[in-house]
């Protein structure tokens, strides 16, 4: 009786038959539709021969051992994949009832490219919808220079091609200032992300700082607010000032008086990017100027030989 009792409870003690779990082939990362040269990881309950770790082709197939047929994995969810799998074994009459598990170990497809005025221009693959922040954030964030707008491109089918396409403008401030949450769009994977540099305007000639100074994207620059950036004129600056635009039939001269906005009696002029502001040299002031300093230079040499001197 006591040995009766004995096997009972060791058959109690005994844990039910269960499958065992299929063990984990590469990591799982969010669900999202499988692409050309991702790398995913087929599990097949109790059949050692067909689990592997498999890259989709550029075609967007995939072949197992033992299957005739090449599988689409292209534009399916991993979910949809095993079932794919699963319904080709049956048919190619492989295993009865077959147990298909389907992880993401690696994205391929799903590059995003963040380039032009970031700090650190990077791609990243998409392994989940990612918001421009985001994107911008990997790439640690817009240099000083930025430009007033983020183009996001992204390939569009043309024929038998795929095609770089502009598809959105975004507002610098609306997404950085503003926080507009229809600016922060999210991103899928193929995006091109492009941060142009600012324009600039180029002040050159009699100034005491020339060089190349940002024009204020959303509010007009004039030829003050140049000169004040380029810290004012110097001493031989003539009034009379050039802006060198180019226009839709080459590079167009226009002339400034500088002298009367200076004064108040003009209107300032507003400037472009890529303007180029130029304040030409008075030779006749520095003529003048140098005739003078050599008339008192010659007094004061003719001074002092007359003091030395004494018939």
């Amino acid at each position: 009786m006591s040995a009766f009792l004995l096997l009972a409870a060791a058959a109690l003690a005994q844990p039910a038959n269960r499958p065992a779990p299929i063990p984990e082939a590469g990591a799982n990362l969010p669900a999202q539709a499988v692409g050309p040269n991702d790398l995913i990881a087929v599990s097949v309950y109790d059949s050692p021969e067909l689990s592997r770790t498999i890259r989709v082709g550029a075609d967007g197939f995939i072949r197992l051992p033992m299957l005739q047929q090449r599988i689409k994995a292209e534009g399916l969810y991993p979910a949809d994949l095993e079932t794919a799998i699963a319904s080709a074994i049956k048919d190619e009459e492989i295993l009865v009832d077959p147990y298909v598990t389907v992880t993401i170990a690696e994205y391929h497809s799903r590059p995003i490219s963040v380039a032009g005025a970031v700090r650190a221009p990077l791609v990243f693959q998409a392994e989940r919808p990612t918001t421009l922040l985001e994107a911008i954030a990997k790439a640690q964030g817009l240099r000083e220079d930025a430009g007033a707008e983020i183009l996001i491109s992204k390939p569009q089918a043309d024929g038998d091609n795929k095609a770089m396409v502009l598809t959105r403008r975004i507002d610098v401030r609306a997404l950085m200032n503003q926080a507009d949450p229809e600016a922060n769009i999210v991103l899928t994977g193929g995006e091109e992300i492009r941060v142009p540099e600012v324009g600039k305007i180029y002040v050159v000639g009699n100034v005491k700082k020339p060089g190349a100074f940002p024009a204020k994207d959303g509010a007009d620059t004039t030829v003050l607010q140049m000169l004040a950036l380029a810290e004012g004129l110097a001493p031989y600056a003539d009034k009379q000032a050039f802006i060198y635009r180019r226009d839709g039939t080459g590079k167009a001269e226009i002339a400034i008086p500088l002298d009367q906005i200076m004064k108040r009696k003009a209107k300032d002029v507003v400037l472009s990017a890529n303007d180029i502001l130029y304040i030409p040299d008075n030779k006749g002031r520095r003529l003048g100027t140098a005739a003078l300093e050599k008339i008192l230079l010659f007094g004061s040499t003719a001074g002092a030989t007359a003091l030395i001197y004494h018939p």
